[in-house]
């Protein structure tokens, strides 16, 4: 029988969720694998802190160099989160010839080409299977069960916060503070949510995503990125007129050699398979040339699913110590493409304006979007629906042009006298 010892960076939630993990599976573990898979050391700076979970008081250290220069241990696992001091961590655990496992989007998307770099350089494997999408195993399907395919899109739901909270603004009209208050409540939103309702943590996914499906470095921060906070009951109305829902979407493409991508709330049919991932769950959505169309489904956050993502890769990484054969040699992380990145590229828009109700309007404003070739799908005007002003919500779905686009066009609409506001501009995915 094999012993491998792992230490753990980091307490809280997902510290939390990947012991109970280990505790819960142990003989399971033992029995498939014929390792014994240890914690033997935890970093934890507030050991009085009640973490909700019987762990052995021994294995805290408070000398985050206990760890990862301990000879006797094999793997470091980081979840202490955020860029630094987490990158510095790693590269040092790396240096030691420790193995990492992370679930740190934020870290590997500012830095993952330096620590892969690294570990390659070392000998020893980066495993980060809990970055994106939880407890969904969407890493290891595209870089192994996958691998044969030229993916050309992917597509997702990668943010269990802001899923929850447009599910219930959706389906059961609660307002946005309301419903982030409650997400709260129940550990699905943090006390400062920032990085969740404005697309930071989608943005951080997609960028590590792109590495692994397209072997392009699109530092998170060139992504264009909105999140859900102007959303309001109003467009879930009309986004469910014209048969849609409104959805967080992490969003890239391969056309030609060039990549699109953004992270943007968005309409999407009712009939695909994303529109009916609600609460706190995610997908992720993917088309290769060999197998198609294919979606994993599950949660993207909490204790034990992202606990379970992270000890699949400790048990990954312990099976190949054991057969001598524990190294990157062809790294999971790619940024090898020649395939240019271009930004947002060319979508159709949803568009609502508030304007002044009398005859002309509709003709005036489609004659100054026809000069600048942006042609209307679909078209709604509500004149029960009154404004304060007595304006009256005029709503459009436009054909594919591309944002810069459509913003001169509506800065040029916006500078004429009957119309009072450009209210949203949303992407539609089709």
């Amino acid at each position: 029988m094999k012993t491998v010892n792992a230490g753990i960076l980091g307490i809280g939630n997902v510290g939390t969720g990947t012991y109970r993990t280990l505790q819960l599976n142990r003989e399971k573990i033992l029995e498939s694998t014929g390792i014994d898979l240890r914690i033997t050391k935890i970093l934890n700076r507030h050991p009085e802190k009640d973490r909700g979970i019987a762990i052995d008081k021994s294995v805290y250290v408070q000398d985050v160099d206990s760890i990862i220069k301990d000879p006797n241990i094999d793997i470091v696992v980081e979840l202490i989160g955020g860029i630094e001091p987490a990158t510095t961590y790693m590269a040092e655990a790396i240096k030691n010839g420790k193995h990492v496992v992370t679930a740190n989007k934020a870290a590997l998307a500012a830095n993952g080409e330096m620590l892969q770099k690294l570990a390659t350089e070392n000998h020893v494997m980066l495993r980060f299977e809990a970055s994106v999408g939880g407890g969904i195993p969407i890493i290891n399907a595209l870089t192994s069960a996958l691998l044969s395919n030229d993916f050309t899109e992917v597509l997702g739901i990668l943010n269990g916060t802001t899923n929850y909270i447009l599910t219930k603004m959706t389906d059961f009209q609660q307002k946005y503070a309301d419903v982030l208050k409650e997400a709260q409540a129940k550990g699905f939103a943090e006390a400062d949510p920032t990085s969740d309702v404005e697309g930071i943590d989608v943005a951080n996914k997609l960028s590590i995503l792109m590495s692994l499906i397209f072997g392009v470095n699109v530092p998170p921060e060139e992504i264009p990125t909105q999140g859900i906070t102007n959303i309001n009951q109003v467009d879930i109305d009309y986004a469910n007129r014209f048969g849609c829902k409104i959805k967080l979407l992490a969003a890239a493409k391969k056309i030609g050699d060039k990549v699109e991508c953004d992270v943007q709330p968005a309409l999407i049919d009712v009939n695909h398979p994303l529109a009916s991932v609600n609460n706190e769950f995610n997908a992720i959505f993917v088309r290769g040339n060999a197998v198609d169309d294919i979606m994993f489904y599950g949660k993207g956050a909490g204790p034990l699913p992202t606990g379970s993502a992270v000890v699949g890769d400790m048990i990954s990484i312990a099976r190949n110590i054991d057969k001598d054969s524990a190294y990157d040699m062809k790294p999971l992380l790619r940024y090898d493409s020649d395939l240019e990145y271009v930004g947002e590229g060319v979508n159709q828009y949803y568009v609502r304006l508030s304007v002044d109700d009398r005859p002309g309007i509709l003709g005036n404003i489609s004659s100054t979007l026809g000069r600048y070739g942006i042609g209307i799908e679909s078209m709604m005007q509500s004149i029960q629906s009154r404004n304060e002003d007595e304006s009256v919500p005029l709503v459009f779905i436009f054909y594919e042009t591309s944002r810069e686009v459509l913003d001169e066009a509506l800065q040029e609409i916006t500078n004429r006298s009957f119309v009072k506001s450009v209210d949203s501009v949303i992407r539609v995915q089709k």
